[in-house]
């Protein structure tokens, strides 16, 4: 894709499959993490430094991308503009603080319009007002510095978002524990994946619940042996 050198929105975006999104739903992202594998799955997670604005929240949605100007939050107009219900709004500015991204305004016409969530790498600001009308949001910032409305602005281009790869119609999945990106091509794999990883989870909870020991439910003693890792029955200070 050739990178716009203007300002320019484009309207629609390649949304993912819905039984594969509503699939996707039941997990929170440390399965679909995993379920991505060791590359893709560090390659799609974004920084610790994104965190959800209030306590509780999940979203699970395609992508609608807004990059902003420093100092301006034109192009999140566009985005809400053009976003359907279910979409999840991610916006940037590269990070920084200068002018909030993202209020309460913005955030009650985005729920009413039903989209599921906003990711903002820059500034959030009315953090209380949000959190009252529980719309779910994760931020990178918090300050009210007064946004201009100017451009140059670009909507549903890719975008680098906190570190991570961000196209239009990608699969943003956020909660407590921080937001993912799934491209949409690996979307399928990352749903099944976590499937099986949910299935194994419950059978290791059945036998602890049954008294056995997580470091033999998962295999520890042989992995420490393989690494010729010596348990020494004794303290450190005996060991001198």
């Amino acid at each position: 894709m050739t990178v716009p050198l203007k300002s320019v929105i484009y309207s629609r975006i390649h949304r993912p499959d819905p039984a594969l999104l509503e699939r996707a739903a039941r997990f929170g992202i440390a399965d679909l993490h995993e379920g991505l594998g060791e590359i893709a799955g560090r390659m799609s997670l974004m920084s610790p430094g994104m965190v959800p604005i209030a306590p509780g929240q999940k979203v699970c949605g395609p992508a609608v991308t807004a990059w902003n100007f420093p100092g301006d939050n034109l192009a999140i107009h566009a985005a809400l503009y053009t976003a359907q219900a279910g979409d999840v709004l991610v916006l940037t500015n590269g990070g920084g603080h200068q002018g909030a991204l993202w209020g309460d305004v913005a955030c009650g016409f985005a729920r009413t319009k039903g989209l599921a969530g906003t990711v903002v790498h820059g500034a959030t600001r009315d953090v209380d007002a949000i959190r009252e009308l529980g719309y779910p949001v994760w931020s990178t910032a918090v300050s009210v510095e007064h946004p201009k409305k100017r451009g140059p602005a670009a909507v549903n281009v890719p975008l680098v978002v906190d570190g991570v790869l961000v196209e239009p119609g990608d699969v943003i999945v956020g909660d407590s524990d921080g937001v993912l990106v799934i491209p949409r091509g690996l979307l399928e794999l990352a749903v099944i994946n976590a499937e099986a990883r949910a299935a194994k989870e419950v059978e290791f909870r059945r036998r602890i619940g049954e008294g056995e020991v997580l470091f033999d439910i998962l295999g520890m003693r042989a992995i420490v042996d393989d690494l010729g890792i010596e348990i020494k029955d004794c303290t450190w200070q005996d060991d001198r």
